[in-house]
């Protein structure tokens, strides 16, 4: 069949900085998933647009198109509303575990789609996989039925949910534009609102662990996705988080899920408990639930149920030992004082390092590998306190997991201010 348009002048169009239309929008994305496009036609499109940007219409029909190119699931049939959470990622961030039952417990079901970790951002699927027996793939009849029954599912994303993305993500992340702002918010807007979900709530990272290292940048991407978002008929609702320390006292999969436990069992760290009980505030109030406290629901067992039956639902035994790694090295407090400095982002290269995350797709992570911080900053410590306890099942990865934390912690005679948790809330 002959086509509408020709790839090389859609790319001429934006490297010339002007708007694409409706219908070269709608085909480009359309011809790429068909494989009409060639790889590098749309690698030098992606470049463009990393360069001279989108409008916000441009921006809102490439998100429909991407989303076209696929399925969109529908939980109407549902007895209550739906409310999804995205996070763009970080160190330690292992709010999703918590997050998911405790807002089912209150009342609102939660089609948890979630991914796995490449490179120094954890993925959710790996760290739920640390539990014994956990499946992350469901059928949608079976996310259906879950969903009904117990409230909440953390799976997966099927292959049918905007499969443009998935070509596209790929390529994005080899060609050096995976920082465009309209591709970042297209590619995470496409898959949400294929999802189906009533209402979704963004939890958007700050800071040097984060892939949005300034507030400016990151306030620009939550803006973009919270308007794709009311575009598309979705109550959307982004916060700006801080991510230049990590999340909580763990980075590294099995240690994660052992300190979301905790929490649901009414304790863990006080960063962890904030953010879930502000994000779940969120995401019940965007589906019309707000007349419910999150924070009774941790504290009276009932966000601990529904975790109990939603690991089980879905092969994992909640009472299994998590691994424990074979080899553990301590990094101690070389002085008396208080910890001012513990960089995010070289705690997560250091758990990457040690097996916890991958490098390319295909890797396999170690579910027993990560860090275990024993301070952070504004915590007094003695010389020869542990402060970091690396975990790995390979002693020969230490030296170069040692090697990303170097300089990158210090202890001081006091700590400055810590920036807030919650930096702002976009709506």
């Amino acid at each position: 069949m002959s086509e509408r348009f020709d790839a090389v002048d859609v790319i001429r169009t934006k490297r010339d900085k002007q708007a694409l239309s409706d219908e070269q929008i709608d085909w480009v994305v359309d011809a790429y998933t068909r494989e009409v496009v060639a790889d590098e036609q749309m690698a030098a499109l992606a470049m463009a647009i990393l360069l001279n940007g989108m409008t916000r219409e441009e921006i809102s029909r490439w998100t429909n198109a991407m989303i076209a190119s696929g399925e969109r699931m529908d939980f109407s049939s549902l007895s209550r509303p739906t409310a999804d959470k995205h996070s763009t990622g970080g160190v330690g961030d292992k709010i999703t575990l918590p997050l998911a039952p405790l807002v089912a417990a209150c009342g609102v079901a939660v089609p948890q789609l979630s991914g796995r970790g490449l490179g120094h951002t954890g993925g959710t699927l790996d760290k739920l996989e640390a539990i014994p027996g956990w499946q992350a793939s469901l059928s949608n009849e079976a996310m259906l039925d879950q969903l009904e029954e117990i409230g909440a599912v953390i799976c997966a994303a099927g292959s049918g949910l905007a499969p443009a993305d998935k070509r596209l993500y790929a390529l994005r992340d080899v060609t050096g534009t995976v920082e465009a702002i309209p591709l970042i918010a297209s590619s995470i807007m496409s898959k949400k609102i294929a999802e189906g979900t009533g209402a979704l709530v963004l939890d958007v990272k700050v800071g040097s662990g984060a892939f949005m290292k300034d507030v400016e940048n990151a306030r620009e991407l939550a803006s973009t996705m919270v308007q794709l978002g009311k575009d598309a008929g979705v109550t959307t609702v982004a916060l700006l988080t801080d991510m230049s320390t990590p999340l909580g006292l763990t980075a590294g999969n099995g240690l994660e899920v052992q300190e979301s436990v905790e929490v649901l069992a009414g304790g863990g760290p006080s960063d962890v408990v904030e953010l879930t009980v502000e994000l779940a505030r969120e995401m019940l109030k965007a589906a019309g639930k707000d007349d419910v406290d999150p924070a009774d629901a941790l504290k009276d067992g009932r966000a601990m149920d529904v975790w109990r039956t939603m690991i089980a639902a879905q092969g994992g035994d909640p009472d299994a030992e998590l691994p424990t790694a074979k080899e553990a090295q301590v990094i101690e407090a070389d002085a008396d004082g208080v910890v001012t400095e513990l960089d995010a982002l070289a705690v997560g290269v250091a758990a990457w390092r040690l097996g916890a995350g991958r490098a390319r797709k295909e890797d396999k992570v170690q579910a027993a590998a990560g860090v275990q911080m024993h301070a952070k900053p504004g915590d007094r410590v003695r010389k020869g306190d542990p402060l970091l306890t690396l975990h790995t099942d390979t002693p020969e990865k230490f030296e170069r997991a040692a090697e990303a934390l170097e300089g990158k912690w210090a202890i001081g005679e006091s700590a400055d201010d810590r920036p807030d948790l919650i930096i702002d809330r976009i709506s």
